[in-house]
């Protein structure tokens, strides 16, 4: 089973460069997760997905933010009354179940330079999730939470890390945030297959940046231990990020590879 991470960047805007990386995979990914779809939940290209064979759970927002589940397999929307009212002000998090698993997909606040109201929100929204795993989730099951998670965990995640030291996605304050959700009981399925391999999953539109590789991991996939047994693969896929046309998104898909048969 084939689990895919994708900041899209405006899901109209990318419409036909997914359909197009879909095509050039084969169709060979079960579950899709999307984050900023910048568009209201009404307005999201149901049918073009159920044309591919995926069922779409959406929580959009007007202009910002913005996430989804997209799969082909049988999926229920779970938690949705206590996100609306404890945690997802911003349309940043949606819950599935499928089968077995629990897939939370999550868009984190970017933030903003330290001390900053952006800085603080996004310090708060962390200490927010956490508090919803505690209360709603056990590490012993199967769990897996993805997305665009505005943290590079550590040096090794960024192009620079002089350049790049200090700055919005590597501030300690971030980085501890990003730690002491891992500590709850979850794992990095790309640091955990390849701990010392360099893979970044965003670049700057500006300057050619991807074709520099001058970029920053930004995006996870990551998971309880009972499905961290049952992994395979960890890819991040640069097709889509280095398209002329369609305009790509800034940010690549990642996709994990688990030994499990849900059909």
């Amino acid at each position: 089973m084939k689990i895919c991470t994708f900041n899209v960047n405006s899901i109209r805007a990318r419409k036909d460069l997914i359909f197009s990386w879909l095509e050039h995979r084969h169709h060979d990914i079960e579950i899709l997760l999307f984050q900023e779809l910048k568009s209201v939940s009404e307005n999201f290209p149901y049918q073009d997905f159920e044309n591919y064979g995926y069922n779409c759970q959406v929580s959009g927002q007007k202009g910002y933010n913005g996430v989804a589940i997209c799969s082909k397999l049988p999926q229920k929307r779970i938690l949705q009354d206590y996100i609306s009212q404890h945690l997802d002000e911003q349309k940043r998090v949606i819950v599935s179940e499928i089968k077995r698993i629990t897939l939370i997909n999550i868009y984190a606040p970017r933030g903003g330079l330290r001390d900053t109201p952006h800085f603080n929100y996004k310090l708060d929204w962390y200490d927010k999730f956490l508090t919803f795993l505690h209360q709603n989730f056990s590490p012993q099951t199967y769990l897996i939470i993805a997305g665009d998670f505005n943290v590079a965990r550590e040096d090794i995640d960024v192009w620079d890390s002089d350049i790049l030291k200090d700055s919005i996605g590597t501030m300690p304050e971030e980085r501890q945030a990003f730690t002491k959700l891992l500590t709850w009981g979850l794992f990095d399925c790309y640091r955990y297959l390849y701990p010392q391999q360099q893979q970044f999953t965003w670049w700057d539109y500006i300057g050619g940046a991807i074709w520099q590789d001058k970029g920053m991991r930004i995006d996870y996939i990551v998971c309880t231990k009972p499905l961290l047994e049952k992994l395979d693969k960890v890819e991040v896929d640069l097709w889509p990020r280095r398209r002329r046309t369609p305009t790509p998104s800034d940010h690549a898909p990642s996709i994990a590879t688990f030994n499990l048969n849900l059909k």
